[in-house]
């Protein structure tokens, strides 16, 4: 196990003080929820997401605003109808976080179906580390439970800010799964990756214009893109797949795909190849677009600094 994987945040008095109560009241509701029926918190999320949808004018817009700049074909009436759908996913998405942080193993289990774990066997049998992509749907949570479970897994992660939601995050998330790195330990996941682990990473936001390189993104011409995959996928004897996770059309859980490596990849090329990064991610993503996390401001950063913001 490297050296460098993130210390697992204890339990501090200070989690008692008043500035944390409002999150353990939260904690404690989601907590309950989540030993609800399966189907029953997926109806209460649908019904969530539509109060989200009607009082988060910020986040649907910028929600929106993602979706024309992305699908240029849909008409107006077709760009609605996903916006909808995509807010209702997010409703569901807060009571994922509590079964992928509260669920006992066996319940995961039931409701997850993970395809292509033979990719990842084969690349351990032969010594080599695994860079797996993923994307952002908001099934994160219950996800990052169940992959686990066909093959454990480092997981590179954005900390939380609030301390005592991180004690909880961190536990949840690694509950079936190997460790966490924090996403500015670059060398720790190089290590675990020279060490022949499989690492999660995920590349699809905007990181900002450091390291980043300006290429397509669905109908986006210049959209920034992160690098770090490249500095990742560069390593010696690493194999890169792509994983995508999407929850089934008849609420029966959730089926996590993973491709076969990648050939030829990286080439050296870098623009070519984080083209292809971006290709791969369109295609995962358009397979379930109702379900892509498009509350992010995924084309914040543009090529000219001073040019005005897309969300404005």
């Amino acid at each position: 196990m490297s050296k460098n994987k993130v210390l697992q945040p204890n339990f501090k008095v200070s989690f008692l003080l008043p500035k944390y109560w409002l999150t353990w009241l939260g904690v404690v509701v989601l907590y309950s929820i989540s030993w609800l029926p399966y189907k029953l918190q997926l109806a209460m999320g649908r019904g969530l997401g539509l109060i989200f949808y009607r009082i988060g004018s910020k986040r649907q817009h910028v929600a929106r605003t993602n979706l024309k700049l992305c699908f240029p074909e849909k008409s107006e009436q077709e760009i609605e109808f996903l916006l909808k759908e995509n807010f209702k996913n997010t409703g569901i998405a807060l009571f994922e976080t509590g079964m992928g942080w509260w669920w006992p193993d066996w319940r995961v289990r039931k409701h997850a179906t993970i395809e292509g774990v033979e990719h990842l066997e084969k690349a351990h049998a032969e010594g080599k580390g695994v860079l797996m992509i993923a994307m952002h749907y908001l099934s994160v949570e219950i996800n990052c439970r169940s992959i686990g479970f066909g093959h454990p897994m480092v997981v590179f992660y954005r900390p939380h800010n609030n301390q005592l939601m991180e004690y909880f995050q961190f536990r949840g998330r690694g509950r079936s799964n190997k460790y966490m790195l924090g996403k500015r330990d670059v060398k720790g996941l190089i290590k675990a990756l020279r060490d022949g682990e499989v690492c999660v990473y995920l590349p699809d936001q905007d990181y900002g214009r450091n390291k980043s390189m300006f290429v397509p993104f669905f109908a986006v011409p210049d959209a920034a893109t992160t690098m770090g995959t490249l500095i990742f996928a560069r390593q010696p004897d690493i194999e890169t797949v792509m994983v995508t996770p999407t929850r089934n059309d008849d609420d029966s859980g959730y089926t996590l795909t993973i491709s076969p490596p990648f050939k030829d990849f990286p080439t050296g090329d870098d623009e070519q190849d984080l083209i292809r990064i971006n290709q791969e991610l369109e295609k995962a993503i358009s397979y379930k677009p109702e379900q892509y996390m498009w509350l992010h401001r995924r084309f914040k950063t543009r090529p000219d600094a001073d040019a005005p913001s897309v969300y404005k």
